[in-house]
């Protein structure tokens, strides 16, 4: 079961349902298209170039782009027919990291994007004897273009078959080296039937057909969106290559694809949900009123939930008049979109589906190729607050224990995609494959919960991350991810990290959404100076004081909130100055650094 090879996915698209429009990119303004065989062609140019470049099943090649495009998802499909093994690294990550990477996985090519990319690698290649060549996408001074490397469209591909029938579903297909919140990053090995088992399997949940269009915009050094790519094509999806920038607006490409599916992460939606919430803001008279009314029926909202009456009235007018702008706004065309790779606030959840904007929330790791669960499309598939069934083929359970409430645990997962291992770090792998009962369990170390669904089904739900679970001194553990997710759903949070680790208490760090802080001012007619200014404002700060307190009853006694910092400076994936991130290339919080970067405010808040 399961026994294709990545690049089955691109000859059978060329071969039985070929597409004009299979992968496409602005150029110069205008959308550009390779069509299946157009793609079938480049890939196998750029194989032919890899293997000149003397090249074998087994060697490293690195690749590093801001925005991925059809000529990055050629160069891997060229990589997966010959064997040759691709590590996306993330365009984020120092120079230091670059060296890194690169040393260990002893990689003897580096292809790159565009912006300060090539300098970073260059900058690595100084201490990389065994990089022998760095080449760019696009052109560049002090680097080849990957085109020099290319084949002739008329060469004589016949000697790539060989190389295909050579590999097998098991082998290794590529190294993906985790964000990691701590320490260096680890490489994990995924072979062919780990990443096919995801493929096929989410693809009999997604509401995707032939000819659908699909916007990608994550970074495909991402599992998530890697995994996605080979999806659209299996399933014969025109993919359309953008990034975050583009997307909104009415020049934007969500209006020029009108895109019936996409990936999205979390901080999208949740800076989407943002901007319709300040526009309605600067509404006026009924036109206002009208817009929080529509967006207050939401909060009672559920999956599967049908309305009667004068409620489904409500429901009707409300769609017409607020929720089909929203549609609107993100193309009209929209069946489904899942999120994934850190916790969704369940309010923006709730918005987005209420407005008749199918999000899912899914969950899983770069060490399970990467899905474990998914709420699903169907009726009874889907549960506001959880991450999901888990996916055919995969088995959880819940590892109770003393650090935990009662019925929560570690959640351990058996599963096909389950990773070959850490690239030259068994005792790494050691420590996260667990052999029960002669069978391989990933221990995935986060926190859950079973929570039971239509029917009796059991659909899991996220606690926390094992490792961020605080314990106070007096030895109470709180789970500070619950906290954070609905302190990010107020408008007035941009971000948010609960401390307390060996304190008496739990108290907050919180960066303000400055448009948001801007709008509530100019309401109370507070004169505005700078974000660093306002968060010291008395007004200001009784205005969180009444945050916390609306926040504060939806948890025990030991999880309420005690004291607050506000901060002017937002936490990002990567820093001007050259200093280490607050946040991982997939926006997960690097806790050890924020805490040591805000030191002398959490010492002020226990005074």
């Amino acid at each position: 079961m399961f026994d294709k090879r990545l690049f089955d996915y691109l000859l059978e698209q060329a071969e039985k349902y070929p597409l004009e429009k299979a992968f496409g990119r602005k150029v110069n303004g205008q959308w550009t298209y390779l069509s299946s065989r157009d793609m079938l062609l480049l890939a196998n140019r750029a194989a032919l170039g890899l293997l000149r470049l003397g090249l074998r099943p087994g060697d490293k090649v690195a690749t590093a782009v801001y925005q991925t495009t059809p000529e990055w998802v050629a160069l891997d499909y060229a990589m997966l027919q010959i064997g040759v093994i691709n590590i996306p690294m993330y365009p984020t990550i120092s120079s230091r990291e670059y060296e890194y990477i690169l040393n260990e996985s002893e990689t003897k090519y580096c292809i790159v994007g565009d912006g300060d990319l090539l300098q970073k690698v260059i900058t690595a290649k100084e201490k990389l004897p065994g990089l022998q060549e760095v080449f760019t996408f696009e052109p560049q001074p002090g680097a080849r273009a990957w085109t020099s490397f290319l084949a002739p469209a008329v060469s004589d591909f016949s000697e790539l078959q060989t190389y295909r029938a050579q590999i097998k579903p098991d082998d290794l297909a590529t190294i993906i080296y985790t964000s990691g919140t701590t320490g260096n990053p680890k490489g994990v090995m995924l072979s062919h039937r780990n990443i096919v088992y995801n493929v096929e399997t989410v693809r009999a949940m997604a509401p995707i057909v032939a000819g659908d269009r699909v916007l990608s915009f994550l970074p495909v050094s991402h599992v998530y969106e890697r995994v996605a790519t080979y999806l659209y094509t299996f399933a014969g999806a025109s993919v359309s290559y953008t990034n975050t920038e583009n997307l909104g607006g009415e020049e934007g490409d969500l209006r020029a694809i009108q895109p019936h599916f996409f990936t999205c992460v979390p901080r999208l939606l949740e800076k989407v949900y943002d901007k319709i919430y300040n526009k309605g803001l600067e509404l006026k008279g009924p036109k206002r009123w009208l817009f929080f009314w529509a967006l207050n029926l939401t909060d009672d909202w559920e999956f599967d939930k049908q309305y009667s009456g004068w409620k489904a009235i409500q429901w009707k007018i409300a769609d017409k008049l607020i929720f089909s702008k929203w549609r609107e706004a993100l193309g009209g065309s929209i069946r489904g979109m899942t999120t994934g790779a850190s916790a969704c606030p369940v309010k923006i959840l709730r918005s987005f589906n209420a407005a008749g904007i199918p999000v899912r929330e899914v969950y899983g790791l770069s060490e399970v190729a990467p899905g474990l669960s998914i709420n699903g499309f169907g009726p009874g598939e889907a549960l506001l607050g959880t991450v999901g069934p888990a996916l055919d083929g995969v088995t959880l359970r819940i590892e109770e224990g003393p650090d935990f409430r009662p019925g929560e645990g570690e959640i351990l997962a058996k599963s096909p995609g389950l990773m070959l291992g850490y690239y030259k770090k068994p005792e790494q792998t050691a420590e996260m494959i667990r052999v029960i009962d002669g069978e391989r369990w990933l221990a995935t170390g986060d926190v859950g919960t079973f929570v039971e669904g239509q029917g009796g089904r059991k659909f899991l739900k996220i606690t926390d991350r094992k490792k961020e679970l605080l314990k106070t001194s007096g030895g109470k553990y709180v789970a500070p991810t619950p906290i954070e997710s609905m302190l990010k759903e107020h408008h007035l949070v941009e971000q948010a990290m609960v401390v307390g680790e060996n304190m008496k208490f739990v108290s907050a760090l919180i960066v303000p959404s400055e448009q948001g802080l801007r709008d509530w001012c100019q309401k109370h007619q507070i004169e505005w100076t700078t974000l660093a200014e306002m968060i010291r404002n008395p007004k200001v700060l009784r205005r969180y004081e009444m945050l916390l307190e609306r926040v504060n009853p939806n948890f025990s006694k030991v999880d309420q909130l005690k004291k607050f910092a506000l901060l002017a400076e937002p936490w990002e994936p990567v820093k001007a100055d050259g200093s280490e991130a607050e946040l991982t290339p997939t926006l997960k919080m690097k806790r050890r650094v924020i805490l040591e970067k805000c030191r002398k405010e959490i010492e002020e808040m226990y005074q």
